[in-house]
């Protein structure tokens, strides 16, 4: 509360108790400190009752003490005297939170303007002795410091004792502030059986609750648990069942396998014995190879010599052989040389016969072009004889000159205009563009408020998309949200709307007529089931309803505008503003503002105003007509930041129709000059085609005239170029006659060099002769001497073999004998060893053909199935102990279960009755029950009211939506007295719920206790009150009064 001038006003309360003389001391005496423990003896105060509460410098207290009753107290008072200011002293006192009072979100707040510190202290009673709490509150740092009786303590241990006396600040069922008594209807059914639960329940209920939650927790988890092992069970139990025919097939395959190692032992010693006779054929062999090699080489040595004495003698013949070839390739060149000097003078004799062909053959054409021409000529003259006058020609041809000038003429003033419209066009188009991009980023800027609407409201949005398909349902005027329609002009001023107009109201419905607003709840509230809010414009528009003074006057104190004035609406919206808020009456100031706050709330008179970054509430004491004034901090704006100008929009929209319209008129104006265009083009080619006629006619003569001179000189020219062929034909045959000359030496010296090359090809012939017959006695004698060689030759490379394979059966034999040994450990006499080593051999490829392939992938696969039969037994143990588990876990369920909810239900069927009895007499219904669509998921249980305050409509469940806010208010505070009788929280708070109104002509019992809160400029302070000495004045002023 704002102090006036200097002077400290200081809010005193009376406590009183409306009962006869000596209750009214018997409950003074009860509600002094000093005797609560007196009074707690005698089983007035229950343990954590309140009996004190002290405030310093606490919101509008300077310094009070207030002292309850045992039972039920009232505080009544004037709007503004305090009455929720020991409300919230209660809650902040015993650790409670700032945001359930609903009020600042810092404590600092709390304390009264113009003091750095205030405090507040409440007395608590308990059978060993009372229990104070002290906490005094900074203003700078928003810090706390805390007391237990006298002693420093902090936050959690406050908490702590005050959870052991069962107090329970944030429970909207024990305590239920000013600014939450509508947060309860929204409340969800799961939230209030929670709360009531807490409240009224034994202290046992909701641990129990909170374990029925944990177990069905628990016992999804294990059943989970439990499908998924015996689903992974019967998998893995199928699939050894497989595995089982390929398990029995390998060990089958092992016994085999064994007999092969039998066989495998014994095949070292029939090895070693066949490698031992083999070594012994091999020496026998090698013996009797080497005889016969001895005896070959004698046989071939006198053949070798006489092959050696016919080489020398076919060397020198050889020789000589070589030499005639190497003379008859250099006649041959000659020859070559002397065949091509004849190719080319035959070459020539034909290069002269041709010239003189072609000469020929220009000199009959230039006698047929001669003849063509003269011809031509003959016709070109008949032609011209032909033509006559052509005096009429021209003139024509001027004519149609002058009107081909007057249609370009024309044609130039038309593209010049159609210039000038295109260009015209061309800049109204790229306006239409601009136009066109301002109002699509306007349209942009609406999507993205209809974004945040459906992100935050989507009931509200679903809503609107109804509406916008069903206008024409409505007779009257129906406007979207109020977050939509309403448009800040700057988006700097967006907070003070949205901190000035509820929540509920701008995403509320505007109708201009009753009916429509009812179809349309009806619609998508009844039957859509979708929460959302609808107001009615009033009937008179408020819409242009003045401020009470001119912004002018107020701009001393930083005023800049009224509320209004920041924003643009349809009518019907601002006038439900107007009427509902007041927007035209409310101004909105800077930091200038802030600076001289006070003198702004003395001197202006005005009931709420807005500075940079707050808000200020002023009104007026009832009692003292002082100037109260409470601030609050300006929230960020959310919805109405984004701007549009709708004076701006509708400005563009008009430029852009007007921008159409002309557009038309130009595409109109272009295309009527394109049509005069084209028939001038029209006229202009047919102008030119008669033109070309007559210019063809008029040149014709002269063009035949120049054609006959330009032939008659060509004429001339083929007749003056003529080739005398009889000369040219002699000139050729002499000059043939000299190359046929040259031809016969040619010739002559050919002739010579054949013969020469024809003798030394003859001697050649005869050392051939002589050499094939040397050559022939030699390979008779090679042949001889081959058939020798070849049966040496193998003879020694037969030697060679055996000797190789002669040391490698001595090798191999005596690796044998070692590996025979080391397996049997027998000498080869001792062992009963197969002599055919074939035999063994057959067997053992036998018994790998058909088991040894099924060696690796069955062991894998006996593996494979001796690892899953372990693993199944695991499984099978494991899922044993989870159903135990889950057995458990249901007994524990069944168990809990029987001990929570067979209470609850008692509970909330005696809360029902005491509802439901209250709701009558009223002549309304209500009734309260436990709801759950599953009765095993114990975190969807929920307590449902459901209430009817007229007759023609049936039960509705009480939500934040459906009912007003007179009917939750009637339904909350019903619901709170149903708890009172099963309370078992040491006392209950609520607030704002104005008893006078709802339940009238009520007779006061003597239990209660009424708390008067008194204010004004004439109060005694609290060391000067004393209820005794008043009472004692007052009889002895009836005394006097009465004698």
């Amino acid at each position: 509360m704002a102090a006036i001038g200097k002077r400290k006003r200081i809010s005193h309360l009376l406590t009183n108790n409306i009962t006869s003389n000596n209750g009214a001391a018997s409950s003074a005496r009860s509600h002094d400190p000093r005797h609560a423990e007196e009074g707690g003896s005698n089983g007035r105060f229950v343990e954590g009752s309140i009996v004190r509460i002290s405030l310093e410098n606490f919101l509008t207290y300077d310094s009070c003490e207030v002292y309850p009753g045992p039972n039920l107290n009232m505080i009544v008072g004037a709007n503004g005297t305090g009455k929720s200011s020991i409300v919230c002293a209660i809650c902040l006192g015993l650790a409670g939170k700032t945001s359930v009072l609903g009020r600042g979100d810092k404590v600092g707040l709390y304390v009264k303007r113009g003091f750095s510190k205030g405090s507040v202290e409440i007395e608590l009673y308990r059978h060993e002795g009372n229990l104070t709490i002290h906490r005094e509150i900074q203003v700078e740092n928003n810090q706390s410091t805390w007391m237990i009786n006298g002693r420093h303590a902090n936050l959690r241990n406050v908490e702590e004792v005050v959870k052991g006396l069962q107090i329970q600040v944030g429970n909207l069922c024990q305590f239920l502030p000013q600014e939450k008594v509508g947060e309860f209807a929204k409340m969800t059914k799961i939230e209030l059986l929670e709360a009531t639960e807490k409240s009224v329940g034994p202290p046992e209920m909701y641990n129990f609750h909170c374990d029925l939650k944990n177990f069905r927790s628990k016992e999804r988890e294990l059943e989970n648990i439990c499908k998924e092992k015996t689903s992974f069970l019967e998998k893995m139990n199928q699939r050894n069942e497989r595995y089982k025919q390929d398990v029995e097939r390998y060990y089958e395959k092992k016994r085999h396998l064994d007999r092969i190692n039998m066989l495998e032992r014994k095949k070292p010693w029939v090895e070693y014995e066949t490698a031992r006779k083999q070594l012994e054929g091999v020496k026998s062999e090698r013996q009797q190879v080497k005889a016969d090699l001895k005896r070959l080489k004698d046989e071939q040595a006198p053949i070798q010599h006489k092959i050696q004495t016919i080489e020398a003698q076919l060397k020198p013949i050889e020789s000589r052989m070589k030499d005639k070839t190497s003379n008859a390739k250099d006649v041959s060149q000659k020859l070559k040389n002397k065949q091509e000097q004849l190719d080319r003078k035959r070459k020539e004799i034909e290069d002269l016969q041709q010239a003189l062909s072609l000469k020929q053959t220009e000199e009959l054409d230039r006698q047929k072009r001669i003849s063509n021409t003269r011809r031509m000529i003959d016709d070109w003259r008949a032609e011209l004889d032909k033509i006559g006058s052509q005096d009429d020609v021209q003139p024509r041809i001027d004519n149609i000159n002058r009107q081909l000038r007057h249609i370009q003429e024309e044609k130039a003033n038309i593209e010049s205009e159609r210039t000038d419209l295109k260009r015209e066009k061309v800049n109204h188009e790229c306006e239409w563009t601009r136009l066109k991009n301002i109002i699509k980023n306007l349209d942009d800027l609406m999507n993205r408020k209809e974004e945040k609407l459906r992100e935050r409201f989507r009931d509200t949005y679903n809503a609107l998309m109804w509406l916008r398909e069903n206008r024409d349902l409505f007779t009257g005027n129906v406007y979207e949200p109020m977050m939509l329609v309403l448009n800040v002009r700057d988006g700097r001023h967006a907070k003070y709307i949205e901190n000035h107009v509820a929540l509920n109201d701008l995403r509320a419905f505007v109708f201009q007529k009753h009916e429509d607003m009812e179809r349309f709840m009806t619609e998508v509230r009844d039957k859509q089931r979708l929460r959302v809010n609808a107001v009615i414009a009033p009937a008179q528009s408020c819409a242009n309803k003045p401020p009470p003074r001119p912004i002018e006057e107020l701009q001393r104190y930083g005023f800049f505008s009224y509320l209004r004035e920041l924003f643009d609406a349809p009518e019907e919206v601002m006038s439900y503003l107007c009427h509902q808020y007041r927007v035209n009456e409310v101004p909105v100031g800077n930091e200038r503002t802030k600076a001289m706050i006070e003198i702004v709330i003395k001197e202006s008179q005005l009931r709420q105003i807005y500075t940079a970054e707050e808000k200020y509430t002023v009104r007026k004491s009832s009692y003292s007509n002082k100037t109260i004034s409470s601030n609050s901090a300006l929230k960020a704006s959310q919805f109405l930041s984004l701007t549009v100008d709708a004076d701006e929009r509708r400005q563009l929209e008009e430029q852009l129709k007007a921008t159409e319209q002309k557009l038309h008129t130009l595409d109109s104006q272009l295309r009527s000059l394109d049509e005069r265009h084209s028939q001038l083009d029209r006229k202009d080619n047919e102008l030119r085609n008669e033109k070309k006629v007559l210019s063809e006619q008029k040149g014709r003569k002269r063009q035949l005239e120049q054609k006959i001179s330009t032939k008659m000189d060509s004429l001339k020219q083929m007749e003056q170029s003529g080739i005398n062929l009889q000369e040219e034909e002699e000139l050729t045959k002499e000059k043939i006659k000299t190359v046929n000359s040259q031809k016969v030496n040619i010739v002559s010296d050919f002739v010579r060099l054949m013969e020469e090359r024809a003798q030394l090809n003859m001697d050649k012939v005869y050392l051939a002769l002589e050499s094939v017959q040397l050559t022939a006695e030699k390979t008779k004698l090679e042949t001889n001497s081959r058939e020798g060689s070849t049966q040496l030759h193998i003879l020694e490379q037969k030697c060679t073999e055996l000797d190789r394979k002669k040391i490698t059966l001595l090798n191999d034999c005596k690796a044998l004998m070692k590996k025979a040994r080391e397996i049997c450990n027998l000498d080869p006499g001792q062992s009963d060893v197969p002599q055919d080593l074939h035999t063994v051999k057959e067997c053992v490829a036998f018994l790998f053909c058909n088991f040894g392939f099924l060696w690796d992938s069955y062991f894998q696969v006996v593996e494979e199935h001796a690892r899953r039969t372990q693993e199944i037994n695991n499984l099978t143990q494991e899922l044993e102990e989870k159903k135990n588990a889950l057995d458990k876990y249901r007994q524990s369920i069944s168990q809990v279960k029987e001990r929570w909810l067979n209470p609850l239900k008692q509970l909330v069927e005696q809360i029902n009755e005491k509802f439901s009895d209250y709701f009558r007499s009223m002549q309304c219904a209500g009734e309260v029950d436990l709801h759950s669509d599953n009765e095993e998921e114990y975190d969807k249980y929920g307590i449902r009211i459901r209430v009817k305050f007229r007759s023609t409509t049936q039960l509705h469940e009480l939500t934040p939506h459906h009912q007003s806010g007179g009917e939750r208010s009637v339904s909350t505070m019903l619901y709170l007295m149903s708890l009172q009788e099963l309370n078992r929280c040491p006392f209950r708070v609520v607030d704002e719920i104005n008893q006078a109104r709802l339940l009238q002509n009520l007779t006061y019992a003597d239990e209660m206790t009424v708390l008067c809160v008194h204010n004004g400029l004439h109060m005694l302070p609290p060391s000067k009150w004393n209820l005794k000495a008043f009472q004692r004045r007052t009889q002895k002023i009836q005394q006097n009064y009465g004698t």
